[in-house]
């Protein structure tokens, strides 16, 4: 409620700060604090905003600010603080007329709440249990054009041709995340475990068909960003394989962008100029696996 003689301090507790305005006829005798006498919390932070001709003094805080304390209850987040009032001896220093003050105060933050992923209904109850939330990571992985400007539209190949592939992930509302393509796995249905299979990303992150003498498969680098990942592959057919066609099915991945590449989290191409394994990014050591085919 509104700061009055007859409720001289009133309190708003924001999301992240609390707001305090004080009447400064505090006592409500009709005679004014000044505002230099009030602080807040035991830091004693002053007012944020005051003026002699103001008779409200406001405190704009941060919960965490000014020595506020933090109670954790079952039920609530409790921040506490208080006003503290000091009266400063005016003319004769030997007498004061009014008397210090401390005027606690909280905020409250309920620590459960309803979580539905629909409307309120009428019917709708209240769950019983705290709830937290899930939100599933839209990857995507997509054929695009020669030059990696926009999707390809046709996913006919000649042989000979090269496939180009992008993978990407949808890092909005979380940490900067770095992607990567655990596996790839061709086969001539969509059934991923069916028979024959040609996995070409294999061993996590490691392009092994740019091994072969008659590809050159790759990883693509620099990556453009950190959630896209980028690697052209020759196409191919199954042998003996009379529909010509082919299904691909990827394991797509990420981990925090700050986190250094490892054994398990890689790109690495075969460079068959050097004979050796190179990551996109980090020490060539974390290829040393795919040689091993073993990671």
């Amino acid at each position: 409620q509104a700061a009055a003689p007859l409720h001289p301090v009133a309190v708003q507790c924001q999301e992240a700060q609390v707001v305090v305005t004080v009447h400064r006829d505090l006592f409500g005798m009709g005679r004014l604090v000044r505002a230099a006498e009030l602080t807040l919390g035991s830091a004693a932070c002053l007012p944020a905003v005051w003026s002699t001709a103001e008779t409200t003094v406001t405190f704009v805080a941060g919960l965490h600010e000014c020595g506020s304390t933090l109670r954790v209850t079952p039920d609530a987040l409790v921040y506490s603080t208080s006003l503290n009032y000091k009266p400063v001896p005016a003319g004769n220093p030997v007498i004061i007329r009014t008397s210090p003050a401390v005027v606690p105060i909280e905020c409250h933050y309920p620590r459960r709440d309803n979580v539905s992923s629909n409307g309120v209904k009428p019917t709708w109850g209240p769950f019983h249990s705290t709830l937290s939330s899930e939100e599933k990571l839209p990857f995507s992985l997509r054929l695009m054009n020669d030059d990696w400007s926009a999707e390809r539209v046709s996913t006919m190949f000649q042989l000979g041709e090269v496939l180009h592939f992008q993978a990407g992930v949808n890092t909005d509302n979380h940490a900067p995340l770095r992607l990567f393509v655990d596996s790839c796995v061709a086969t001539p249905s969509p059934d991923r475990s069916s028979s024959p299979q040609y996995a070409f990303i294999d061993f996590s992150g490691c392009l092994v068909d740019g091994q072969l003498d008659d590809a050159t498969s790759t990883f693509i680098s620099p990556r453009p960003r950190q959630d896209v990942l980028q690697f052209a592959v020759d196409a191919f057919k199954f042998a003996g394989d009379s529909s010509n066609l082919i299904y691909i099915t990827c394991h797509l991945k990420v981990s925090l962008a700050d986190q250094a590449p490892d054994f398990l989290n890689k790109a690495c191409s075969f460079n068959k100029a050097s004979n050796l394994w190179a990551p996109v990014e980090g020490t060539q050591d974390v290829c040393s696996c795919c040689e091993m085919r073993s990671c």
